[in-house]
C-alpha cells in the first residue's frame, strides 16, 4: 500500500529528528500518516468483524496509541514513539481483554500480534486455569504445524518457576509459566508497503483468532 510506505518514511524521519520542535514543523505530515493509519485501523476492523463480532463497533481513534512517550519514569527521554500501534479489542487500546494488536515501524520491525498482553493478576489465573482445566483446546490451537510454521511459539514473559498452585512437572508447564499469551509474526517493511498487505493481515488475524477465543472463554 503506498501511503503505508509514506507512514514508513515519516517514522524514519521522526527517529533521526526526535523533537518537539521538528515534529511542530511537519504536524501536517505527522496528522496526514496518522489519518492513513485510523483508515487502516478502520478497514481492519471491517475485516476482523467476519469473524470477531467483538470488534464490531470499535472507533480506530480508541485503538491507536498515542505517538507521545510517557518519559515520567524513563530513562529514554525522546519525546516520540517511532511507530504506530493500535490495540483492536473491546474497549479499545485500555482494555485488558484479548484482541489484535497492530505495529508499524521502519526497519523491519512491524508486526501483527494477537492474544493478550500481561493481563491483571485475576485474568492471569483464569487463563491458567482454563489452561489446567482443558488444555487439550489450547494445544490443539497452537501445537498445530500450520500455527508453529506461521507464528512459532506463543510469546511472552515467562515464570522461572512454577506459578503458585501447580506443580513444575505439570505436563503444561511452559504455557502456564508465560505471564503475557501472543500469537507473533513480524513483518519486512516490503511485506507492509506491498499492495497485498490489507487482506493478508485480516487473513493473518482470522488465523490467530481461534487464540483469542480461547482466551476469552478462559476469562468470561
Amino acid at each position: 500500500m503506498s501511503n503505508l510506505k509514506q507512514v514508513l518514511g515519516f517514522l524514519k524521519k521522526l527517529e533521526k529528528n526526535n523533537s518537539k520542535e521538528w515534529m511542530q514543523a511537519n504536524k501536517p505530515e505527522y496528522l496526514a500518516q496518522k489519518t492513513a493509519v485510523l483508515d487502516l485501523v478502520q478497514q481492519i476492523i471491517n475485516g476482523l468483524s467476519s469473524f470477531d463480532e467483538k470488534v464490531l463497533e470499535l472507533a480506530p481513534k480508541d485503538c491507536i496509541f498515542r505517538i507521545n512517550r510517557d518519559i515520567r519514569f524513563s530513562k529514554n527521554k525522546t519525546l516520540y514513539k517511532t511507530h504506530f500501534g493500535a490495540y483492536m479489542a473491546l474497549g479499545g487500546r485500555k482494555s485488558m481483554l484479548p484482541g489484535y494488536y497492530l505495529h508499524l515501524e521502519p526497519g523491519n520491525k512491524s508486526m501483527l500480534a494477537a492474544g493478550i498482553y500481561r493481563p491483571n493478576s485475576d485474568l492471569l489465573r483464569k487463563v491458567r486455569q482454563e489452561i489446567d482445566y482443558n488444555g487439550q483446546n489450547l494445544l490443539s490451537i497452537v501445537e498445530k504445524s500450520t500455527w508453529k510454521r506461521e507464528f512459532g511459539q506463543l510469546e511472552g514473559e515467562r515464570l522461572t518457576k512454577a506459578p503458585k498452585g501447580y506443580a513444575i512437572d505439570h505436563p503444561l508447564i511452559k504455557y502456564l509459566q508465560l505471564k503475557s499469551f501472543l500469537a507473533v509474526l513480524p513483518l519486512k517493511d516490503t511485506e507492509v508497503i506491498n499492495e497485498s498487505f490489507l487482506p493478508l493481515s485480516i487473513k493473518r488475524f482470522k488465523k490467530m483468532h481461534p487464540l483469542v477465543e480461547f482466551l476469552n472463554t478462559a476469562i468470561s
